[in-house]
């Protein structure tokens, strides 16, 4: 049974084998249609003794063999096939040495080609050597001579190279492995044993381009210094966080000008088609230096533009991004300038002296505070969740504290009570500094709950957050989120938005919010509404027996329970003495008319005055008068400002308690205050 199983299997294997030899071997229609030869050529060797003994190499694409006709005695040509080569011997003389080449179908290209044989050295040798436009490492060579028949060129890298061989009007190139000098010779062969020779030397360098790493040991960086800047390339003095590389560029701001800097001049135009964003990695000093990057065109500085930042640490890497994405394309841009602290004169010392690195371009900006929603919409990639919906629209309501063009908004949805969104951040936030978020809020209606959360995006345990209410309805307002008690050896690089955390949303207008410019600052505004809570200094001024100072509430009970809260004492002064507050920006009369305060006075019957000045001119000014009905409890006093004039500016709250009366800094003229805000 075995022995039949073999033979089936033998007899099959040879029908498959004989079915198989017919597909792939019957067919020749290929051949019928190949491509005749193209690209002919031949290499003529001649041998240096002055007998005139040539050897013809025949090269062509496609080729599988030659005729060769020598050009010299009879017509009748040699035959050669692909690779080989063949010989004659020639007395001096020019001849037209033809070939013919076929291919594989049989189809033929001719093309003749002269030859020069003479034994009389070659003259008037003429070497071109150039390094290629598209790579600094490579050289091409071509050669012109009287009398020559081919070249030999040694490009000078290894003492035991093997020289090229090539033809009047051909060139051949090189790539070298490192800079450096080398000495290119090129020799001249005629029939004869004399030749011709001469030598080039050609400088290899590597180009100057973007990125601009400082990690290149060959690299000149040619820091061109001004008016007091200086630019070395040094060993990195603080190789940590976001740049561990092994070198940098310092620049030191020594007395000079204001506008002292450096500049580099690159090997090549910047190309700007693609990418518009610089990047920079500095460490400064300080926090809030000026960096200013500019580019130029080397032979006209009138093309030329250029964007300032600020640093945001001091003593730490940060990556700075210059958005230059309203750069004029058109000019052409082959420098680099650096000025530091424009406008300050500097004066050598470390608070002058900054380290940079890795200028590059990229195709965004990145994903950092503050967040303004500028950019396109497709850059701020928020995720969804449980009903919560954010996107970038155009600001549907332009006016009071923000008229710009792109604003957040959130819709909530019916999903979760906690339905909200969430951003990742291109890199960590500092709280290092800063630890009061700001972000600009427009809200339905009055109380709505805002609450603002970090996280590290691998890590959400580590997370920080805090709420607020708005305060006004559809209105602008500036939020602010007390971040002082935030642990900052974590790292957060994520923002989480909740808006009315515990109600479940509907996705409709009462549930539609609008939020813009999220920033870090290290101060609390100084604004309404005042409640005296944040960790501020209150600047209040006292004037002719007024006393105002921010204490902890020492009636916490009824409609005020509090922290903190303000205490004016009239002393004997003027029957006028008061105390006035500068805030941070106008007052928005626009929102409400209608200012609130409440108030606790020993007794009742006295009087308030709430009156709101412009700062820099106080004849323009606005204020009411009201009388505390009850002593010895909290209330909560309105003052009518509908007859305010909008059209004026007021940045100045002034109080007096019982204008006209002589304080004496007793118990009985003394008076609490807080939540001063617009109704």
């Amino acid at each position: 049974m075995k022995k039949i199983n073999f033979l089936f299997t033998g007899l099959m294997a040879v029908l498959l084998l004989a079915g198989c030899t017919k597909m792939e071997y019957t067919d020749t229609s290929f051949v019928d249609r190949g491509e005749a030869p193209s690209a002919l050529s031949a290499m003529f060797d001649i041998t240096q003794d002055n007998t005139g003994l040539v050897t013809i190499t025949p090269n062509g694409v496609g080729a599988v063999n030659y005729d060769v006709y020598f050009g010299h005695g009879g017509t009748t040509p040699t035959k050669v096939a692909a690779g080989k080569n063949t010989t004659h011997v020639y007395p001096e003389g020019v001849y037209p040495v033809k070939l013919i080449g076929y291919s594989v179908s049989g189809k033929k290209t001719e093309v003749t080609q002269q030859l020069t044989v003479t034994f009389r050295a070659p003259e008037n040798l003429d070497v071109t050597v150039t390094v290629d436009p598209a790579n600094n490492y490579k050289v091409n060579v071509s050669a012109t001579a009287l009398y020559e028949t081919n070249f030999k060129v040694y490009f000078g890298e290894s003492p035991t190279e093997t020289p090229v061989t090539f033809l009047e009007g051909q060139t051949v190139s090189y790539v070298y492995r490192a800079t450096g000098t080398y000495q290119v010779k090129v020799i001249a062969y005629s029939g004869g044993a004399a030749t011709t020779q001469r030598i080039v030397p050609v400088t290899i360098v590597d180009p100057i381009l973007l990125p601009l790493t400082f990690e290149s040991t060959t690299i000149n960086y040619n820091w061109f210094n001004f008016d007091g800047g200086a630019v070395t390339v040094i060993a990195n003095p603080q190789s940590n966080g976001i740049n561990t590389t092994a070198k940098v560029a310092k620049m030191v701001k020594n007395a000079g000008q204001p506008w002292g800097g450096s500049f580099l001049t690159l090997s090549s135009n910047i190309d700007f088609s693609a990418n518009k964003v610089f990047r920079m990695k500095v460490y400064s000093p300080r926090v809030g230096a000026k960096v200013l990057l500019k580019v130029e065109n080397s032979a006209n500085g009138s093309q030329n533009f250029e964007k300032e930042v600020l640093t945001t640490r001091a003593n730490a890497w940060e990556d700075l991004a210059f958005d230059y994405r309203g750069i004029n394309t058109g000019n052409n841009y082959n420098r680099i300038v650096l000025i530091f602290d424009n406008g300050t004169p500097g004066d050598g010392s470390a608070n002058f002296t900054w380290l940079f690195d890795d200028i590059r371009l990229v195709a965004t900006m990145p994903l950092d505070l503050p967040l303004d929603f500028e950019s396109s919409p497709s850059t701020y990639p928020w995720f969804n969740f449980d009903g919560g919906t954010a996107s970038v629209v155009a600001n549907p309501v332009s006016g009071g504290i923000n008229t710009s063009a792109s604003v957040g908004k959130m819709v909530k949805n019916a999903g979760q009570v906690w339905g909200g969104s969430f951003l990742t951040l291109s890199s960590p936030m500092n709280f290092a500094t800063n630890k009061v978020f700001r972000m600009k809020v427009y809200s339905p209606r009055v109380g709505a709950k805002v609450l603002l959360k970090v996280e590290n995006s691998a890590n959400a345990s580590q997370n920080y957050e805090k709420e607020v209410t708005t305060s006004i309805a559809n209105a602008w307002e500036d939020l602010v989120f007390d971040y002082s008690g935030i642990n900052t050896a974590n790292s957060y690089d994520r923002i989480v938005l909740i808006f009315e955390l515990g109600a479940m949303g509907d996705g409709s207008a009462n549930y539609t919010f609008y939020f813009d410019d999220i920033r870090l600052t290290n101060t609390f505004p100084v604004q309404l509404p005042l409640n005296f809570e944040y960790p501020i200094t209150y600047g209040w001024f006292d004037f002719d027996g007024g006393n105002v100072t921010v204490v902890n509430n020492p009636q916490s009970a009824g409609i005020n329970t509090s922290a903190k809260v303000a205490k004016m004492v009239k002393n004997a002064g003027q029957v006028w003495g008061g105390s006035f507050l500068t805030l941070g920006g106008p007052i928005n009369f626009a929102v409400s008319r209608s200012l609130r305060m409440k108030v606790y006075s020993p007794r009742a019957g006295a009087k308030v005055l709430l009156k709101v000045e412009n700062s820099g001119n106080s004849s323009v000014n606005f204020e009411r008068e009201v009388v505390i009905p009850n002593g010895n409890a909290w209330q909560e006093l309105s003052f009518d400002f509908s007859a305010i004039n909008t059209a004026n500016t007021y940045d100045r709250v002034v109080i007096i308690f019982d204008l006209g009366a002589m304080g004496d800094g007793s118990a009985n003229y003394t008076y609490y205050f807080d939540d001063i805000r617009l109704n």
